[in-house]
Formats: structure tokens, C-alpha cells, sequence
């Protein structure tokens, strides 16, 4: 019987690559933040939650920044003028054995993870789909309809960015490298709406 399965509605996750290799001294400054961290459930986070607005990361900022407009202008495709930014900006170390536990971005529109420090053979981010199921039944094959959850292998210079609103999480990480990785959130400034239709918003 012919026929074709149609996929509306998907949840876009972009992914990208630097380009570059970090410097002596930006390196330098990542692995000296190692030691001014707090400990989340089972993986440490730095203290400074806003590392990009740091000068030694100004080249940085501004090339993540050209992956979150090329995000908007292919996936949201906005006609309002407005413009996205970076709110929050962490980094985050995990150890072998240690974890991410899962969890989702409030107060944020899009939010996004450059890998400094992955070892594809082991490293991976999950999404999860959180849609309740009334009806369950017991799956013969997994594909992108019927899973709970998906990952992606990343590797050093990955840059994955994704809706805020999708949970998200580490596994129990393998192999002997610190995986290190630069979190940020993103939000929009400009109007959005149109003022005629009562729907107008300044942000």
C-alpha cells in the first residue's frame, strides 16, 4: 500500500560547530573557574552565571551570537524587529560518574551549549518528550514518533541550540575526561505583535 508518513510541528534542535579552536588564555581562564564552582545534583556549575559578558570572552560571545541569529532567521523566521540576546551564560564541569539531572530553562526563549571539552566516543546530550500519553502501548521499533527521548553524540567545538522549553540531561558521564561545557539562555528584545490588533508588546 503506498503511503507517506508526514512530520508536522517538529522540535528544531540546531547544531554547529565553532570553527576555531580556543586560545591559551581562554582556556586558561576555563580550567582556573574549575575550582569557583557550586555542585548542582551530581555535576558542579561555575559561580559566575554571566562568564560570556567576561572581556577575554568577547570573540566568543559574538561568534555563538552569529549561531543564535542564523538560529532565529531559519527556524523562527521572525517579521517583527526584534532582536534575540544572551541573558545567562555558566559553565559547567563533569567528572566520570557524575551526572546532569533533567531539567528545563524558565524565563528563557531559546538556550544553547558549546561543548569545550567532549569526547564523542562517550558524551551525549537527551532530549525528552513530555507529552502525556493516554493510550501506551508496548513499542516493537523506536523512531522519532514513538520515543520518549533522543540523544546526540557531541564532541569538542559542538554547538547545539534548542528550545528552552525542552528537558534535556547529562546520563552518568563515561570515560576519563572532564566534560566541560559553556550553557547560555537567550531572550528577545524589539516589539513583537501588531499594535492594531491589540497584541503589541514591547520587550
Amino acid at each position: 500500500m503506498d503511503s507517506e508518513i508526514i512530520s508536522i510541528f517538529p522540535t528544531p534542535i540546531y547544531k554547529s560547530k565553532l570553527g576555531r579552536e580556543l586560545n591559551k588564555k581562554e582556556l586558561a581562564f576555563i580550567n582556573n573557574t574549575k575550582s569557583k564552582v557550586y555542585k548542582n545534583m551530581s555535576n558542579t556549575t561555575s559561580n559566575d552565571t554571566y562568564i560570556l559578558n567576561n572581556k577575554l570572552f568577547k570573540n566568543l560571545k559574538e561568534e555563538l551570537y552569529l549561531k543564535i541569529k542564523d538560529y532565529f532567521n531559519k527556524i523562527i523566521s521572525p517579521e517583527d524587529n526584534i532582536a534575540p540576546y544572551i541573558t545567562q551564560s555558566w559553565l559547567n564541569y563533569t567528572e566520570k560518574d557524575q551526572y546532569h539531572h533533567t531539567h528545563q530553562h524558565p524565563n528563557s526563549l531559546i538556550s544553547g551549549v558549546f561543548y569545550i571539552n567532549s569526547d564523542e566516543k562517550f558524551d551525549k546530550i537527551k532530549f525528552f518528550n513530555e507529552n502525556y500519553e493516554i493510550i501506551k502501548p508496548e513499542v516493537k521499533t523506536w523512531n522519532a514518533w514513538n520515543s520518549k527521548s533522543w540523544w546526540f553524540s557531541v564532541k569538542t567545538g559542538d554547538i547545539i541550540i534548542f528550545p528552552s522549553s525542552l528537558a534535556h540531561a547529562v546520563e552518568t558521564k563515561q570515560g576519563d575526561n572532564t566534560r566541560i561545557s559553556l550553557s547560555f539562555n537567550v531572550f528577545i528584545k524589539g516589539i513583537i505583535g501588531k499594535k492594531n490588533k491589540l497584541e503589541e508588546l514591547y520587550l
